[in-house]
């Protein structure tokens, strides 16, 4: 029931709620002995008993299916992991404390009273205050998180217009009215005039413009009223009354003036293009899916298409290259989009996809373009081919169970062939090429040689390293039953200078070598002990520890190998003289 509403199990808010139902539904299959999923099976049962009531249920079958069956599958390696996990806690056969119950809890999903059976059955007992108390800490946190959303939720982009007129829209027939001024705002308070320089909204008693809603962003353009002119940079909806919000550019407007309202026609028209598309978009995407494809949200602007939907995994390029074609194939086909408002009855007799989660009145408008047919309120062009093309930028993972696609169309798509085709073009000259054709195949050649050039400077590096360490050992200085290396270098990476260390370990099992190399301003301390240096006492990160701790820095490790940061560069020279006195202590 929660999913045909809309809801996609998460780690918050209703969704947490709903993949808690899940997993306890799926411990009690388990404590009853069934080892397999099995709740997939059981929704066939509820939707059975319960579709005549509640057709949707019927109509979402199959997304409730795969969202149930991902969610138990994921669970039920989860509670996998957390039975290994406990079973580790309760080796020691005494109390287990209230924080591993916790993370056993919030992490592995294990409810407290599992985890009391498990331990009764050991004969072990619960630290349950510390539980309880951790519990309760988290409650407060989300108590606070919720009442801090929630007085956001109040904060208005604009004034509340509850005793003004409902706005008439008329953007779907017309790009431009003439209107009254119902009412003004400024500086968050209503106001009766709007003087030049002002930031503002106005609300109208009718109007061209689109306010945001469903996913679509409201519409910019101008009013004017003779020489005084006010631009509108976003229009939103307060209820059914449509708040223009801009700046008053020229002049002066007051409550009760006729205007002329008209939008930016390009800028609507671009929306629009891209609007069709993310309808185009659902339908290739359940063509070439599955039709547990649901739209989970999405935005279009003049720029781009975004758009939400569920599918558990990611897309792969072919499935993007398909859902692509698809779309373009449908913008090439000039397809005539239908736009009319009908019963809902009806339009669900026609198949109109509805937006999930959403809930419909009486009459809906639905938009129709070839093989989708969608409930929406939003702008739309007349025809495909009003389109022009259609590209997706990237597709992915935004929750789990949520994919996202972002596209651009029209105009967008001319953008960026210029900017991929200004990139290749920058690329070639850098490569001395004569034509963009050329590029893959220089590419690999460089890759090659790269390859190449790196394998000759590794080797390089090695005999370097083995000479520097044939000097390193000649300076070395006995202290006990080992010798100790230490020294500096500049301009050398990290992982040249850690690996200098591991072959003087190897090379000279009783040598502790301290080895500090400086990059730019940035220094490391690489300790290593070789197999008997360590078995005479000394301990590489605890070397490495120390020695940091004199240039105010910090670090540590195993035994064998430890690395640790410099923090003031001048002090260097003073820890590679106290590394000789640190290792004699512990030894």
């Amino acid at each position: 029931f929660m999913i045909s509403d809309g809801i996609i199990p998460s780690n918050e808010g209703r969704g947490y709620v709903l993949r808690r139902l899940i997993r306890r539904a799926c411990r009690h299959g388990r404590l009853l002995g069934i080892r397999r999923a099995f709740l997939q099976e059981l929704c066939e049962v509820v939707i059975a008993e319960n579709k005549a009531g509640y057709p949707e249920l019927d109509e979402k079958q199959e997304l409730i299916k795969k969202v149930i069956s991902v969610e138990e599958n994921s669970f039920a390696r989860t509670i996998d992991q957390g039975l290994g996990m406990l079973e580790a806690l309760t080796a020691s056969g005494k109390t287990l404390s209230g924080e591993d119950a916790f993370k056993l809890y919030d992490t592995y999903g294990f409810p407290l009273d599992l985890t009391k059976d498990i331990l009764a059955e050991k004969g072990m007992t619960l630290d349950e205050d510390t539980f309880r108390e951790l519990m309760q800490r988290q409650r407060d946190m989300a108590r606070s998180s919720r009442k801090a959303s929630d007085a956001e939720s109040w904060k208005s982009d604009g004034m509340s217009f509850d005793d003004t007129k409902d706005t008439e829209f008329v953007g779907y027939d017309r790009q431009e009215c003439d209107a009254v001024i119902l009412a003004l705002a400024a500086d968050g308070e209503t106001a009766g005039f709007l003087p030049e320089g002002t930031d503002g909204i106005i609300v109208l008693d009718k109007t061209p413009f689109y306010a945001e809603s469903g996913g679509q962003a409201g519409d910019s353009g101008v009013i004017r009223a003779g020489d005084a002119v006010f631009t509108v940079t976003d229009t939103k909806k307060s209820g059914d009354v449509f708040m223009h919000i801009g700046k008053m550019e020229k002049g002066v407007l007051t409550v009760g003036d006729s205007v002329t309202a008209a939008i930016d026609r390009d800028r609507r028209a671009a929306i629009a293009r891209n609007h069709t598309a993310a309808h185009l978009l659902q339908a290739a995407l359940r063509a070439a899916l599955g039709t547990h494809v649901e739209q989970a949200g999405q935005f279009v602007s003049e720029k781009s298409v975004r758009f939400d939907f569920t599918h558990f995994s990611a897309m792969t390029r072919d499935e993007l290259k398909t859902v692509a074609q698809k779309i373009n194939h449908d913008i090439f086909s000039a397809l005539p989009v239908e736009k009319r408002t009908m019963p809902i009855e009806e339009a669900k007799k026609l198949g109109a996809m509805a937006l999930f989660g959403e809930k419909y009145g009486d009459t809906v408008r639905v938009v129709s373009a070839g093989s989708s047919v969608e409930f929406c309120g939003g702008t739309h062009v007349d025809n495909t081919a009003q389109i022009g093309s259609f590209h997706i930028l990237s597709e992915s993972g935004i929750a789990g169970g949520v994919r996202r696609i972002e596209a651009v169309t029209g105009e967008g798509v001319l953008k960026l062939l210029e900017t991929l085709e200004d990139t290749a073009s920058s690329a070639a000259r850098e490569l001395k090429l004569n034509q963009i054709a050329d590029l893959p195949a220089r590419c690999a050649a460089l890759t090659a040689q790269i390859k190449q050039k790196d394998r000759e400077i590794e080797i390089l590096e090695g005999r370097i390293a083995d000479a520097k360490i044939d000097a390193l050992m000649d300076g070395a200085k006995k202290i006990g039953k080992v010798r100790v290396v230490a020294a500096a270098f500049e301009d050398q990476k990290s992982a040249s200078v850690r690996k200098m260390g591991e072959k003087l370990g190897d090379k000279a099992p009783d040598v502790v070598s301290v080895l500090i190399c400086r990059e730019g301003d940035k220094a490391t301390i690489a300790v290593t002990c070789g197999k008997q240096a360590v078995e005479a006492g000394a301990h590489a990160g605890k070397i490495a520890g120390q020695v940091a701790a004199v240039t105010d820095g910090r670090g540590g490790g195993k035994p064998a190998a430890a690395m640790a940061g410099v923090g003031d560069m001048t002090k260097i020279a003073e820890a590679l003289e106290s590394v000789y006195g640190i290792v004699e202590n512990l030894l």
